[in-house]
Protein backbone atom coordinates (compact mmCIF):
# COMPACT_ATOMS: atom_id res chain seq x y z
CA UNK A 1 0.00 0.00 0.00
CA UNK A 2 1.39 3.44 -0.98
CA UNK A 3 1.71 6.23 1.54
CA UNK A 4 -0.14 9.32 0.32
CA UNK A 5 1.05 11.66 3.01
CA UNK A 6 4.73 11.85 3.91
CA UNK A 7 5.16 14.04 6.99
CA UNK A 8 8.91 14.44 6.39
CA UNK A 9 8.37 15.61 2.83
CA UNK A 10 5.75 18.08 4.05
CA UNK A 11 8.14 19.30 6.78
CA UNK A 12 10.88 19.78 4.17
CA UNK A 13 8.49 21.81 2.01
CA UNK A 14 7.42 24.04 4.92
CA UNK A 15 11.03 24.54 6.03
CA UNK A 16 12.09 25.39 2.49
CA UNK A 17 9.33 28.01 2.28
CA UNK A 18 10.26 29.50 5.65
CA UNK A 19 13.99 29.54 4.95
CA UNK A 20 13.72 30.53 1.30
CA UNK A 21 16.30 33.26 0.77
CA UNK A 22 14.58 34.15 -2.50
CA UNK A 23 11.76 35.97 -0.74
CA UNK A 24 13.23 39.16 -2.18
CA UNK A 25 13.38 39.80 -5.91
CA UNK A 26 13.29 36.65 -8.03
CA UNK A 27 15.88 35.70 -10.61
CA UNK A 28 15.13 36.15 -14.32
CA UNK A 29 17.14 34.03 -16.77
CA UNK A 30 18.78 35.95 -19.61
CA UNK A 31 20.70 35.44 -22.84
CA UNK A 32 23.14 38.12 -23.95
CA UNK A 33 24.91 38.32 -27.29
CA UNK A 34 26.61 40.80 -29.58
CA UNK A 35 25.19 41.38 -33.04
CA UNK A 36 27.39 43.74 -35.03
CA UNK A 37 27.51 47.12 -33.29
CA UNK A 38 24.95 46.38 -30.58
CA UNK A 39 24.24 43.91 -27.80
CA UNK A 40 20.94 42.08 -27.37
CA UNK A 41 19.73 40.98 -23.95
CA UNK A 42 16.76 38.57 -23.87
CA UNK A 43 15.12 37.99 -20.49
CA UNK A 44 12.48 35.33 -19.84
CA UNK A 45 9.48 36.86 -18.12
CA UNK A 46 6.56 34.53 -18.93
CA UNK A 47 3.18 35.47 -17.55
CA UNK A 48 4.25 38.99 -16.65
CA UNK A 49 2.12 41.98 -17.58
CA UNK A 50 4.28 44.22 -19.82
CA UNK A 51 2.96 47.21 -17.87
CA UNK A 52 4.75 45.94 -14.77
CA UNK A 53 8.17 45.85 -16.49
CA UNK A 54 10.44 48.78 -15.69
CA UNK A 55 13.85 49.42 -17.28
CA UNK A 56 16.13 52.12 -15.85
CA UNK A 57 19.58 53.33 -16.85
CA UNK A 58 21.45 55.24 -14.15
CA UNK A 59 24.91 56.11 -15.37
CA UNK A 60 26.29 52.76 -16.52
CA UNK A 61 23.86 50.61 -14.47
CA UNK A 62 20.96 48.98 -16.35
CA UNK A 63 18.18 47.73 -14.06
CA UNK A 64 15.26 45.54 -15.16
CA UNK A 65 12.35 45.11 -12.75
CA UNK A 66 9.13 43.18 -13.24
CA UNK A 67 6.23 42.05 -11.10
CA UNK A 68 4.10 38.92 -11.36
CA UNK A 69 1.03 38.89 -9.15
CA UNK A 70 -0.14 35.60 -7.70
CA UNK A 71 -3.45 34.43 -9.03
CA UNK A 72 -5.98 34.48 -6.25
CA UNK A 73 -8.97 32.32 -6.93
CA UNK A 74 -11.44 32.04 -4.13
CA UNK A 75 -12.61 28.63 -3.03
CA UNK A 76 -9.90 26.60 -4.74
CA UNK A 77 -7.62 24.12 -3.05
CA UNK A 78 -4.11 24.41 -4.47
CA UNK A 79 -2.50 21.04 -5.21
CA UNK A 80 0.69 22.51 -6.57
CA UNK A 81 2.01 26.04 -6.90
CA UNK A 82 5.48 26.30 -8.40
CA UNK A 83 5.21 29.40 -10.57
CA UNK A 84 6.84 32.17 -8.57
CA UNK A 85 5.10 35.46 -8.01
CA UNK A 86 6.51 38.69 -6.72
CA UNK A 87 9.30 40.95 -7.91
CA UNK A 88 11.94 40.04 -10.46
CA UNK A 89 15.16 42.05 -10.68
CA UNK A 90 18.39 42.01 -12.69
CA UNK A 91 21.12 44.64 -12.84
CA UNK A 92 23.93 44.95 -15.36
CA UNK A 93 27.00 47.17 -15.38
CA UNK A 94 27.19 48.41 -18.97
CA UNK A 95 30.74 49.68 -18.83
CA UNK A 96 32.11 52.29 -21.19
CA UNK A 97 31.31 52.48 -24.88
CA UNK A 98 27.54 52.11 -24.66
CA UNK A 99 25.09 54.63 -26.13
CA UNK A 100 22.82 54.57 -23.06
CA UNK A 101 20.48 57.18 -24.57
CA UNK A 102 19.68 54.82 -27.46
CA UNK A 103 18.76 51.65 -25.53
CA UNK A 104 15.41 50.22 -26.65
CA UNK A 105 13.21 47.34 -25.49
CA UNK A 106 10.44 45.10 -26.78
CA UNK A 107 8.27 42.52 -24.97
CA UNK A 108 6.88 39.63 -27.02
CA UNK A 109 5.56 36.20 -25.96
CA UNK A 110 7.02 36.42 -22.47
CA UNK A 111 10.49 37.51 -23.62
CA UNK A 112 11.83 40.98 -22.97
CA UNK A 113 14.42 41.99 -25.59
CA UNK A 114 16.67 44.93 -24.79
CA UNK A 115 18.87 46.31 -27.58
CA UNK A 116 21.98 48.03 -26.26
CA UNK A 117 23.89 49.93 -28.98
CA UNK A 118 27.59 50.69 -28.83
CA UNK A 119 28.59 54.34 -28.91
CA UNK A 120 30.23 55.63 -32.06
CA UNK A 121 33.60 55.99 -30.35
CA UNK A 122 33.51 52.35 -29.18
CA UNK A 123 32.75 50.85 -32.61
CA UNK A 124 35.61 49.25 -34.44
CA UNK A 125 36.95 51.47 -37.17
CA UNK A 126 39.64 51.43 -39.79
CA UNK A 127 42.61 53.71 -39.32
CA UNK A 128 43.83 55.42 -42.46
CA UNK A 129 47.51 55.06 -43.19
CA UNK A 130 49.32 57.94 -44.77
CA UNK A 131 52.70 57.80 -46.37
CA UNK A 132 55.24 60.55 -46.12
CA UNK A 133 57.96 60.22 -48.67
CA UNK A 134 61.00 62.24 -47.82
CA UNK A 135 63.51 62.83 -50.54
CA UNK A 136 66.83 64.07 -49.38
CA UNK A 137 68.37 66.62 -51.65
CA UNK A 138 71.63 65.49 -53.07
CA UNK A 139 74.27 68.16 -53.12
CA UNK A 140 77.32 67.84 -55.25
Amino acid sequence: MAVLFDPFRELDRVAANLLDSRQGPRFMPIDLYRDGDHYVLNADLPGIDPGSVDIDVDGQLLTIRAERTASSQEGVKWLGRERPSGSFLRQFNLGDGIATDQISANYDNGVLSVVIPMSEKAKPRKVAITSTESHAAVTA
